[in-house]
């Protein structure tokens, strides 16, 4: 359940604005005045939470369930608890976080203003209506945009820009970067320092210096922990609505197009390219030079050593179709399986 301490829900809404929000279709017997309090899993939900399935595995729960409404696709509709009200979506869980959106919107500013403890050098340009939290550090020619938060112990370099209504959480370090609107930055982000290049040499490696920015477009998330090296002449580039997870570690030069889903731990080398919605999963390798072709989808833990195609899903190291992977996986374990002789 939600503690109340961290959390506090807006609210009630009605069934008819849940619908409304969510764009899910109330069920005809469903009292659309109902007042919805909070959310909930389905398992703890009171008459007065709003819950959701979108996995059969919880079809049970789903049954047994005491929340006064749910989320639900209209196929699973029939497996409904009795006390419980369907709002119908061919995306429940969609559904459901537009709903949890409302009752917890994200909110940038808490408190606007700038922290006593805060340094902030004269040339820097702050919008209206920021948060600079204690300790935050804002260099030479830095550019806040309006309604932006910069967490406790954030160091903003020397003309780092900042869009509108960005979050920049605690310890993060921005540095040769341009970020842009309403992204999200959580702590220990480091972006912009220098791209792991050198020339090769026996007697003594030769550093190349990087001499690229970072360039973030809008809506982008990027987890705890991550790490975006700045491009060696070439930008890196973070396409518009990114979501990228923890401990990501992003080389130079690197190319994301506009909504890739990038998990935990993936770690890329530099000059890859990644076209539009590609997905990949935790801890998956890419090496240099690579071009991911559009809504691709790679497998946790995969080695990817190749181009892939746009639209497939692939599996393994090194990184093939997925079926084919799934075929390999088979084989070595009949293999296994044989008596030696």
């Amino acid at each position: 359940m939600v503690d109340r301490r961290f959390y506090h829900p807006r609210g009630p809404f009605s069934l008819a604005e849940l619908a409304r929000i969510s764009g899910a279709e109330l069920s005809v017997e469903a009292d659309q005045r109902k007042q919805i309090h909070d959310v909930a899993p389905l398992d703890a939900a009171t008459p007065e939470d709003v819950s959701f399935l979108d996995n059969q595995r919880y079809i049970g729960a789903f049954s047994e369930t005491r929340a006064g409404a749910a989320f639900v696709h209209p196929k699973h509709a029939e497996r409904g608890s009795k006390v419980t009200a369907l709002l119908l979506s061919e995306q429940p869980y969609k559904a459901y976080a537009l709903a949890a959106q409302a009752f917890y919107p994200f909110e940038v500013v808490g408190r606007p203003g700038i922290d006593p403890a805060a340094v902030i050098d004269p040339s820097a340009t702050l919008g209206v209506g920021c948060q600079i939290d204690p300790g935050a550090v804002i260099g030479v020619g830095a550019d806040i945009g309006a309604r932006c938060r910069i967490g406790a112990n954030a160091v903003i370099g020397e003309n780092v820009v900042v869009g509108h209504d960005g979050w920049v959480g605690a310890g993060v370090s921005l540095s040769h970067c341009m970020i842009g609107a309403r992204v999200i930055l959580h702590p220990g982000v480091r972006i912009g320092q220098d791209g792991f290049g050198f020339a090769p040499d026996p007697a003594k490696h030769v550093k190349v210096p990087q001499l690229g920015r970072v360039v973030i477009h809008d809506d982008v998330e990027i987890g705890a922990n991550t790490t975006i090296d700045r491009g060696s002449g070439p930008d890196t580039i973070i396409g518009d609505g990114c979501m990228i997870d923890n401990l990501v570690q992003i080389g130079h030069n690197v190319q994301l197009g506009r909504g890739c889903v990038i998990v935990a731990q993936v770690g890329m080398s530099g000059s890859v390219r990644l076209d539009d919605h590609v997905m990949l999963g935790g801890q998956v390798g890419l090496a240099g030079h690579l071009r991911i072709g559009p809504g691709a989808m790679v497998a946790a833990k995969s080695g990817v050593v190749k181009d892939l195609e746009g639209g497939g899903v692939y599996g393994g190291l090194p990184a093939v179709p997925i079926r084919q992977w799934h075929r390999q996986v088979a084989t070595l374990a009949r293999l296994a399986k044989r008596k030696p002789g």
